[in-house]
C-alpha cells in the first residue's frame, strides 16, 4: 500500500501529523494508499516557505512567467497518458473522461500563457495639467485553492494556472480521495521552470481547510465542491478578511421543447447525465420535457439508450461508458435518494439498484437509472445526487420548463433543446443560471471565457478562468504622477545636475 506525501518547497514531505486518509481503488473497493492529513504547524510551514519564494516570482516578468506555462503545456501533453491512468485508478472514471479532464485543464494553461497582455495596466496622457495617470494590476501575494475529487486534474489548474501567472505563490488543498494527481502536477510544473516552493500541494481535512482560511500570510482562497462547504469557506474566509470565490453544488435542467430533434436530445441527454457516473457539477440530472406527447417521446428514445449503457472499470477501455462512484459512502447516498423518489411515488423506468459487475462485488458500482414523473417536492429534484439518476419532470408549457430552472435553489448550468430561434433567445435571456446551453447539452465555456453558477452554486463575484481569473489573483493599484517642469521659454531644457 503507498504512503502518499505532501509538496513542500521542492519535496515530497512525509505527513508529521499521524492521521491518515484511506485512499481507494473505486473498482475494487480496496484500499491502495495513505493520504497525509496535514497539521496546523505543517500549513504554516508552507505558507513560510511559499512567502518567501513569491516576491522572486513576482518580480520575474510576464513573459518569463509565461515561458513557464507553456513549457508546462508540452509536458501536460507528454504525460497525458500517465496521469489519466492515476486519476483513473483513485477516482474510477474511464480513461477516455480522465485524459478530457486533464485537457480542459490543460486549456486553462494555454490561456495564462497570455500573462503579459492579460496584466497590462491602463494609462490615461494628460489627465490634468502636467499630470498622467496610470494602473497596474499586481500579485496578491500566496493564495490557496481546496479542491474536489471528482475533477483532480482540471480544478486545481483552473486556479493554479492563473494565480501563478499572476506572480503568486499558491498552497493547494486536494482532495484526500484522490491526491496523486495534484502532486504529479506539481513536480510537473517545476519541470517546467517554476521555483520552489511557489506550488505546494498539502493533503489535509477539515483540520487544514480551516488552517488555511485563518492563515494571515494567505491572500485568497478558492474553492469547488458541495454548496453547505463552500458557504462555510466562504463565510469563514471573508470573516477573515479573504478574497474569496466558491462554487457549490448543482442541480441541472435541460428543457427539451416539442421541436427539438428527438433523437440528438435524447443522445446528449445519455452523455450528460451518465458521463463520469453524473460526479459532475455540470452534469444534466433534470430533464424537462414540454408537453406529454414530448415527454412520452423522450422516454421511448432515452429507455433502451439508458439500458445499454456498459459499466465497468477503466481497465476495460473504451468499451465502457462510465466507471464506479468514489467511495462506498457516496454509492449508499446514490441507492438512499433513488429509494426516496421511488417511495415518493416517482416512476422508475430504469432501475440500475441490482448492478453487480462480476468480479468487481466490492467496488463501488451503481447503474444507470431512469425516473419518470418526478415533481418539484421530492428529494431526487431538489437534492443534487452526484449519481447516475436523471429525473425527468414533465412541464405543460414552456413557461412552466422555465419556471422549474428559475425557481430551483442551484443554479449552475441549464440547456434548451430547440428549433426555434425565438424560444432559444428568450431562454438565454432570461432564465437566472450561470451558464446556459443551446443545443449544448454541457455549457462549459472555453478557457477564455469564465465559468461561474448563480444563486446557491456560487459565492463570490468573480468567476473561474477567463479575464475574471487574472482579476480574481491580483490587486490594482493607480498611480497619479506629476513632474516639475523643466523646460524654459523657447523650449530650452533646464537640466540641473544632482548634487
Amino acid at each position: 500500500m503507498q504512503e502518499m506525501t505532501h509538496y513542500i518547497g521542492g519535496e515530497h514531505v512525509k505527513g508529521g501529523s499521524g492521521r491518515f486518509a484511506d485512499v481507494f481503488n473505486p473498482a475494487t473497493g480496496e484500499v491502495q494508499g495513505q493520504a497525509p492529513l496535514a497539521s496546523r504547524g505543517e500549513i504554516d510551514h508552507a505558507v513560510e516557505i511559499a512567502a518567501k519564494a513569491q516576491p522572486a516570482w513576482a518580480a520575474t516578468n510576464p513573459q518569463r512567467r509565461a515561458r513557464v506555462m507553456m513549457e508546462f503545456v508540452r509536458l501536460l501533453n507528454r504525460d497525458m497518458d500517465k496521469l489519466a491512468e492515476a486519476l483513473s485508478r483513485e477516482h474510477g472514471k474511464t480513461l477516455p473522461d480522465a485524459k478530457g479532464d486533464v485537457q480542459r485543464g490543460l486549456e486553462v494553461v494555454e490561456f495564462c500563457v497570455g500573462a503579459p497582455h492579460l496584466l497590462k495596466g491602463e494609462y490615461t496622457d494628460g489627465a490634468g495639467p502636467g499630470i498622467d495617470m496610470y494602473s497596474m494590476r499586481q500579485p496578491l501575494g500566496v493564495s490557496a485553492g481546496i479542491t474536489p475529487f471528482n475533477f483532480p486534474a482540471m480544478i486545481p489548474m483552473w486556479m493554479f494556472a492563473p494565480a501563478i501567472a499572476c506572480g503568486n505563490a499558491f498552497i493547494l488543498k486536494p482532495s484526500e480521495r484522490a491526491p496523486s494527481v495534484p502532486l504529479m502536477l506539481a513536480e510537473l510544473m517545476e519541470e517546467a521552470g517554476l521555483p520552489k516552493g511557489i506550488l505546494q500541494v498539502v493533503n489535509g481535512d477539515k483540520e487544514a481547510v480551516d488552517a488555511i482560511l485563518e492563515h494571515e500570510g494567505i491572500a485568497s482562497v478558492g474553492f469547488v465542491g458541495s454548496t453547505p462547504i463552500a458557504e462555510y469557506i466562504y463565510g469563514k474566509g471573508c470573516a477573515h478578511g479573504k478574497r474569496v470565490q466558491c462554487f457549490g453544488g448543482a442541480k441541472n435542467h435541460m428543457i427539451i421543447m416539442p421541436d427539438a430533434d428527438m433523437e440528438k436530445a435524447a443522445d446528449a441527454l445519455v452523455g450528460a447525465g451518465y458521463g463520469a457516473a453524473g460526479e459532475r457539477c455540470m452534469a444534466i440530472s433534470v430533464a424537462v420535457p414540454v408537453g406529454e406527447e414530448t415527454a412520452d417521446r423522450l422516454i421511448a428514445a432515452l429507455k433502451p439508450r439508458i439500458e445499454s449503457l456498459k459499466v465497468g472499470p477503466y481497465t476495460s477501455g473504451d468499451d465502457v461508458d462510465f466507471g464506479p462512484v468514489v467511495t462506498a459512502a457516496a454509492k449508499e447516498n446514490i441507492l438512499n435518494l433513488v429509494q426516496s423518489g421511488v417511495d415518493a411515488g416517482a416512476e422508475l423506468v430504469v432501475d440500475g439498484r441490482d448492478f453487480n459487475l462480476q468480479g468487481y462485488e466490492n467496488g463501488f458500482f451503481v447503474g444507470a437509472h431512469l425516473f419518470d414523473r418526478v415533481t418539484p417536492d421530492m428529494d431526487i429534484y431538489r437534492k443534487e445526487i452526484f449519481g447516475p439518476v436523471l429525473s425527468t419532470v414533465r412541464a405543460g408549457s414552456y413557461e412552466e420548463a422555465l419556471k422549474l430552472a428559475m425557481d430551483h435553489e442551484m443554479g449552475n448550468g441549464t440547456a434548451i433543446f430547440t428549433r426555434d430561434g425565438d424560444a432559444a433567445r428568450d431562454f438565454a435571456n432570461r432564465v437566472n443560471v450561470g451558464m446556459v446551453g443551446i443545443n449544448v447539452p454541457i455549457p462549459v465555456p472555453l478557457a477564455y471565457h469564465s465559468f461561474g453558477g448563480w444563486k446557491k452554486s456560487a459565492f463570490g463575484d468573480l468567476n473561474q478562468h477567463g479575464t475574471d481569473s487574472f482579476k480574481f489573483y491580483t490587486k490594482t493599484k493607480t498611480v497619479t504622477a506629476r513632474w516639475p517642469s523643466g523646460i524654459k521659454e523657447g523650449g530650452e531644457f533646464n537640466f540641473k545636475p544632482m548634487d
